[in-house]
């Protein structure tokens, strides 16, 4: 499975689903790699002890076709999760692929080489819908999408879902919507609860039936190059998270 993780609202949770859920699932001794193709690189920030020792990234190997994506991955502080680094350079790539006949494509030849290697695949996007997230998209078989429990958080839902339509009807008919999954809950207040039962009425079955709580630990793990799952294995996130990831595998086997 190739899981793009995804929302182009910025602060839902994208890189911290993408860590601590493949991590859970790296874990329970399942072969995953995290492919960061955010410009940012948290992913790689956050689980990755020395990224710049590593003399290229994912900007290069999607720019240069000759360039394989095994000189890019690295184990990461979690046995069993690699990861195939991104730097600020990525932002670069945008300009760099438009007008590229094969501009949509490039992560999609990339991780052909190695998705043997792999059980799952998650690829962590940038908060845009642009040529960089298109190549997540037809990259991927599932999409996960985070949405924060928060007034306006289904903004702009409409249009990542239209171009999902249109991924699947121009370059990846197989596209599949995994599954929504509820961050930052706050389930003290109104609002969140509200917010709540409105994603359920939007989307119905196809939202994880657990939310992720607002979370310090969530929030202070990647400083230590830690998943949540070895920095504070007690908190509710590490629990919330590994619910998910059971949750995860039982809508594979269905």
């Amino acid at each position: 499975m190739i899981i793009a993780v995804t929302n182009q609202k910025g602060g839902v949770g994208k890189t911290t689903t993408c860590v601590n859920l493949s991590a859970s699932l790296a874990l329970m001794g399942h072969r995953v790699l995290l492919t960061d193709m955010d410009p940012q690189a948290h992913s790689t920030i956050s689980i990755v002890a020395d990224p710049q020792d590593m003399q290229y990234s994912l900007y290069d190997v999607l720019l240069n076709k000759t360039r394989k994506i095994s000189e890019v991955i690295v184990k990461s502080t979690v046995p069993g999760l690699d990861v195939a680094i991104s730097r600020i350079s990525m932002a670069k790539l945008e300009p760099s692929l438009i007008g590229e006949f094969d501009g949509h494509y490039r992560l999609r030849d990339a991780l052909n080489i190695v998705r043997d290697d792999y059980d799952y695949i998650f690829i962590d996007t940038p908060p845009t819908l642009g040529i960089i997230t298109l190549n997540a998209l037809v990259a991927a078989t599932h999409i996960i999408i985070p949405i924060q429990s928060s007034y306006l958080s289904l903004e702009g839902t409409d249009d990542l879902l239209e171009t999902i339509e249109k991924v699947k009807r121009i370059a990846n008919p197989d596209l599949q919507i995994l599954g929504i999954i509820i961050t930052l809950h706050d389930k003290r207040t109104n609002i969140s609860k509200d917010v709540v039962d409105r994603i359920f009425e939007v989307f119905g079955d196809k939202v994880f039936n657990t939310q992720i709580s607002k979370s310090v630990k969530l929030e202070e793990s990647p400083a230590y190059k830690e998943s949540i799952f070895t920095y504070a294995p007690d908190s509710i996130g590490a629990k919330q998270y590994k619910l998910i990831a059971e949750e995860l595998i039982n809508r594979v086997k269905k």
